[in-house]
């Protein structure tokens, strides 16, 4: 393949060995990354630019004003100020809860997930020997809800301890409201459930919804919790940026303190700690502009996918979850229909068996990678055969 790829030389979307592992074929338009494939926020390449231009990248320190520019961001879009809570840094969302699974749950003890749900979620689980616990999703007509219900029943098993909740939903696309996770926070504080909120799409919800985080909806529940952050989804910075760990429980947030020094999980990246910065203290403008992009994809795609492929209630995220059950195929089949339509896209059955007959599509992209992928689409249904 040429240098002339749609998102880079090497980004992992459009790797013709990664798509030919996964998809069989590398010659697909490649859409199944959670990344937004977008020209990215001036501030965040102007900074790194000048760093770079330093010629000196050893030790640093972490300067106040890093978390002082997350906070500041948190208070002005969302209205989280973060009063008494602690932040902590973090490499990845995948190894904050990594080791609270490992600090606040024993082997053989159940975590709660709510499929169809981010891939790594459940190797996180299993890898540490635990149980996986499903509170499935609900779905009507296209929107999603939580089953209270179901969460009460399985939340009162003593050996369930920790869950897992997705806020902004990834795949699904819900920006869950304050009655939803305040209803979530009582039920896991009536059994002494911890609750680990990902909300690494925080920035991401469209209007007219909006952000509510766990910490706000969970005040005066007694829930335990701890909540995940960072720009590294809003502003495509996963190659480059850590994320944060946040909660008001100290023994929390002591215990990850103590596994970051026993381990080495935060010694500083000089670039990381630039584009972080910049991306939370100047990067509004190119947020704002960014959402209305997505939302006008959104709309397109309610428009234009052709029938009997939907696109469910879509509230948050770059991620559009297409429902394909009206094609009247099996998981199999529709994972080669969907090849066969030059497409590599995420399956739904990769987010659990609840997801079987949908997929997930990348639409942080520019309009006309989206008007092909409808068009491949359109054609696959029309010819039932494509690229």
């Amino acid at each position: 393949m040429t240098d002339d790829r749609p998102y880079g030389r090497w980004a992992l979307a459009d790797d013709p060995r990664r798509l030919e592992q996964l998809f069989g074929r590398s010659d697909l338009l490649p859409l199944w990354i959670a990344e937004p494939y977008v020209e990215l926020a001036t501030p965040v390449r102007r900074a790194l630019t000048e760093r770079t231009a330093e010629g000196w990248y050893g030790y640093e320190a972490r300067p106040p004003a890093i978390l002082d520019a997350f906070w500041s961001w948190m208070d002005r879009r969302h209205g989280w100020a973060g009063d008494g809570v602690r932040t902590t840094v973090s490499p990845s969302v995948g190894t904050s809860i990594g080791v609270l699974i490992d600090q606040h749950t024993r082997a053989g003890d159940g975590v709660i997930l709510q499929p169809p749900v981010f891939t790594d979620f459940k190797p996180l689980v299993v890898g540490a020997d635990r149980r996986v616990v499903k509170n499935a999703l609900v779905e009507v007509d296209g929107t999603y809800r939580m089953d209270h219900d179901g969460l009460a029943e399985v939340s009162a098993d003593p050996d369930v301890r920790l869950m897992i909740l997705c806020n902004p939903h990834n795949p699904v696309g819900r920006a869950w409201s304050e009655s939803e996770l305040r209803r979530a926070a009582e039920i896991c504080a009536e059994n002494d459930v911890l609750i680990v909120a990902d909300e690494i799409h925080a920035d991401l919800v469209l209007q007219p919804h909006s952000f509510t985080p766990f910490a706000v909806a969970a005040d005066g529940t007694g829930v335990r919790w701890a909540a995940t952050h960072g720009p590294i989804k809003t502003f495509g910075l996963a190659g480059v940026c850590d994320t944060l760990l946040i909660s008001a429980d100290e023994g929390i947030t002591s215990g990850f303190r103590d596994a970051s020094s026993r381990f080495h999980l935060t010694r500083n990246n000089v670039f990381a700690l630039t584009a972080f910065e910049a991306a939370y203290r100047d990067g509004d403008t190119w947020l704002d502009d960014f959402l209305v992009d997505v939302s006008g994809n959104v709309e397109f795609l309610g428009e234009g996918l052709p029938s009997p492929i939907r696109l469910a209630d879509h509230q948050a995220t770059y991620l559009a979850w297409l429902d394909f059950r009206g094609l009247g195929l099996d998981v199999p089949d529709l994972g080669r229909w969907l090849v066969d339509a030059g497409l590599a896209v995420s399956p739904g059955h990769w987010f659990g068996r609840e997801g079987a007959g949908f997929a997930r599509m990348t639409i942080a992209v520019d309009r006309p990678i989206l008007i092909e992928a409808v068009e491949r689409l359109t054609h696959a249904v029309d010819h039932g055969s494509t690229a």
